[in-house]
């Protein structure tokens, strides 16, 4: 197995691929990054834990953009986590946020129903990709899957896309301790499996048990591929200490994995004080009136927390 990752294990994207057994894939681990985001809004755990997992995989799909646009995943549900978002902009750029009722999260939480499908409750997952205004957008739209994002994913990929994939995500805290105390920091991790076509490309085929033929080779290769892809604990995408190279090697060191250069990811959002006031004009003299409290208006970014504060005055300068 060849690699040429260095000291850096975090926040980055490293691919790899099973020439034995006709896979390629990728793993991604975050590490600062989406402890930034989740540190910052400060959600519950187990909504922390469903974004972290949704930026692992926004990550994944998005580092697979040949050109310079963006990658949006997005869900909406009736569950008490009503939508989650995150968005990949080419090359490397992420930023995420969650939307809960926070009575609600708070009484599931109480009642131990934390699981996916409890917080985010029936509705969609949408996968978006935006190649820019001279091109329209490409969207897939599929269930939300009750055991979670990796199972709607999959169900993505089998009809959107219709290639064979297996995604295996985590998220979690991680506890450390230093000498003023036990710290804890917010860690994902991710890792996808992709069956390779003899020519070249990706493919799927059949996964059920309805079929009786006997399974060529090709099918082999992907359930031996999928059944160690499964045997994949959290921690080995979380601990800072398992690099990515060294999960490999312990997957599939026997079927030649070879590992290529990984890419850096980091937290970018896009908003400014310009943004915010292009946004606030565009309602109009009246309208900034009723937004003020207090005399000023008070707008928070949901991607990064960051609170812009505006006079009316200062908005309306210029309108008619």
């Amino acid at each position: 197995m060849s690699s040429s990752i260095g000291v850096a294990i975090d926040d980055l994207i490293q691919p790899f691929q099973i020439e034995d057994l006709g896979i390629r894939g990728r793993v991604v681990r975050l590490g600062p990054l989406v402890d930034r985001v989740l540190t910052s809004h400060a959600y519950p755990e187990p909504v922390s834990r469903l974004l972290g997992e949704a930026l692992a995989l926004t990550a994944m799909i998005g580092s697979a953009l040949k050109f310079d646009g963006r990658f949006i995943l997005q869900t909406q549900g009736d569950g008490p986590v009503s939508m989650l978002v995150a968005d990949y902009e080419a090359p490397g750029k992420i930023r995420g946020y969650a939307m809960m009722n926070a009575e609600r999260v708070a009484e599931a939480i109480e009642a131990g129903r934390t699981e996916p499908a409890d917080l985010m409750g029936s509705g969609h997952l949408a996968l978006t990709i935006d190649q820019g205004p001279d091109m329209a957008p490409y969207q897939g739209i599929v269930a939300l899957h009750p055991d979670g994002l990796s199972h709607s994913a999959h169900e993505y990929f089998a009809n959107s896309e219709q290639v064979a994939t297996r995604i295996r995500l985590a998220a979690g805290p991680f506890y450390h301790r230093e000498a003023a105390g036990p710290e804890k920091n917010w860690r994902a991790g991710a890792i996808m499996i992709q069956h390779i076509a003899r020519d070249g490309g990706l493919t799927g085929y059949r996964e059920g048990d309805d079929d009786e033929r006997p399974y060529t080779d090709d099918e082999e290769a992907w359930n031996r591929a999928s059944i160690l892809l499964a045997t994949v604990e959290d921690h080995e995408l979380l601990d800072p200490e398992i690099e990515p190279t060294r999960l490999l090697f312990r997957l599939f060191h026997e079927d030649g994995v070879r590992a290529y250069d990984p890419s850096p990811v980091e937290f970018s959002c896009h908003c400014s004080r310009e943004r915010m006031s292009s946004v606030l004009r565009s309602f109009g003299g009246h309208e900034i009136d009723e937004m003020a409290q207090e005399g000023v208006i008070t707008v928070t970014c949901e991607f990064c927390s960051e609170v812009y504060i505006f006079e009316p005055a200062e908005l309306k300068e210029g309108l008619n």
